[in-house]
């Protein structure tokens, strides 16, 4: 007999049932965006690239970015996909089941709490000084491990480690609690057990394999 959804659960049921065929295109559209005006800001930031722009002297930086873009749309889906398996899977080990589907969308929704880093980025240098250069806009991961000690502080194999560090991956990891506990009707500590060795200890183990396999 199934289990009958707590009221956390059902609250958290009623506020995210909306299309989310929709809601894919709205965040893509959002990342997009933000991401164009942001690479707008690096380009203004190269010293003298209106001349190196007129010399075709930043057509790879334009090639890279228009890549960058149309994979975009995959890298959500497939980050998704990823995301849903583990949690389905790591959940089996542990005994709990979950819809494969559910985790899934709900991943989809999840995915809402990355856009603010990126936004603060674009904020921060929206107006830009004339010393801001390339690599500022660039290494500025707010409110990470990164951000608080500087990517000048530390060797350059640590800094995306430590710019996955940060504010926006707790928010994500206790969203994903109370995401679990609705799609799965365990408790909210047993979906925190299961964000924890779905979630962080791969994070964690990948982080490590990144910074060991660095040259």
């Amino acid at each position: 007999m199934a289990k009958t959804a707590s009221p956390l659960a059902q609250r958290l049921e009623d506020l995210i049932d909306f299309d989310k065929r929709v809601y894919f295109f709205a965040i893509l559209l959002i990342f997009l965006i933000i991401r164009y005006l942001t690479n707008t800001l690096v380009l203004e930031s190269i010293p003298d690239y209106q001349t190196l722009e007129s010399q075709g002297g930043l057509m790879f930086f334009h090639i890279f970015n228009t890549l960058n873009y149309v994979w975009t749309p995959f890298a959500l889906l497939w980050k998704f996909t990823v995301i849903a398996f583990l949690f389905w899977s790591m959940g089996l080990m542990v005994g709990y089941k979950a819809s494969f589907k559910e985790l899934w969308k709900f991943a989809l929704v999840a995915e809402f709490v990355f856009i603010f880093p990126e936004l603060l980025r674009l904020l921060v240098y929206l107006n830009p000084s004339n010393g801001v250069t390339y690599f500022d806009i660039q290494n500025f991961e707010p409110l990470s491990a990164l951000w608080l000690v500087g990517p000048g502080n530390v060797g350059e194999k640590f800094h995306y480690p430590l710019s996955v560090l940060n504010i926006f991956e707790l928010i994500y990891g206790a969203f994903w609690v109370l995401g679990y506990h609705m799609i799965s009707r365990r408790s909210v500590e047993e979906s925190t057990l299961v964000v924890l060795i779905a979630y962080y200890i791969p994070l964690l183990i990948w982080l490590g394999f990144y910074i060991g396999a660095y040259r």
